[in-house]
């Protein structure tokens, strides 16, 4: 799969929190069609139109370049990519990826790190007043901002782009927030109220 600069294989699994005794994995595609569902309920009760990239019609994917073209085709105001990350017990915290300066075969991102930047400032503020929880304690040097080169889908978007990392499923303090829907409310909200503000300016 070409990410603009060169090519990764498609991620068709993503992670999940870790099993136990008396609950069973709970995975990443579970949580953000959870969380992005709650995410359109609250924008589109505003008055946005929202498309989503896939809705559990189809057992994975689509694979970042088919969705960064999605973002294209409809000249998207904003697009964002909601995830909950993979890293190790300890790892905790939110944090929002921002696409960094690329240009190279089918990438170029001038156009569009100034508002993804905003996008994404937005987002993390609004994302701590809505949940309470803190940025990253191992990206983004306590910021919540992580600026990337190395992601197609934001290399290859010609639309403001962020990725958003809820959380860590991997570490138990933050799994018990990511499996709990009161909380996931809560974090849809402060990632809906990012993107209006960004898009009411």
């Amino acid at each position: 799969m070409n990410i603009g600069t060169n090519h990764k294989e498609c991620d068709t699994t993503g992670t999940s929190t870790n099993r136990t005794s008396t609950r069973p994995a709970y995975t990443e595609a579970e949580f953000t069609l959870d969380v992005s569902h709650r995410i359109v309920k609250v924008l589109r009760d505003q008055g946005a139109t929202v498309l989503l990239t896939q809705d559990n019609d189809r057992p994975w994917g689509p694979c970042i370049d088919e969705r960064a073209r999605i973002g294209n085709a409809v000249r998207a105001d904003a697009v964002v990519s909601v995830h909950a990350d993979g890293s190790g017990v300890g790892n905790r915290g939110f944090h929002v990826i921002l696409p960094a300066q690329v240009k190279g075969g089918a990438a170029d991102t001038a156009d569009i790190v100034g508002p993804s930047r905003e996008l994404g400032e937005r987002i993390a503020g609004r994302f701590v007043l809505a949940t309470g929880s803190r940025p990253s304690n191992y990206v983004g040097g306590g910021t919540g901002l992580d600026v990337r080169k190395d992601l197609g889908g934001l290399n290859l978007s010609k639309v403001p782009k962020v990725f958003v990392e809820c959380g860590n499923m991997r570490d138990p303090q933050d799994a018990a927030l990511l499996t709990n829907a009161a909380w996931r409310q809560k974090a849809a909200q402060g990632i809906a109220d990012g993107i209006s503000t960004y898009l009411l300016g």
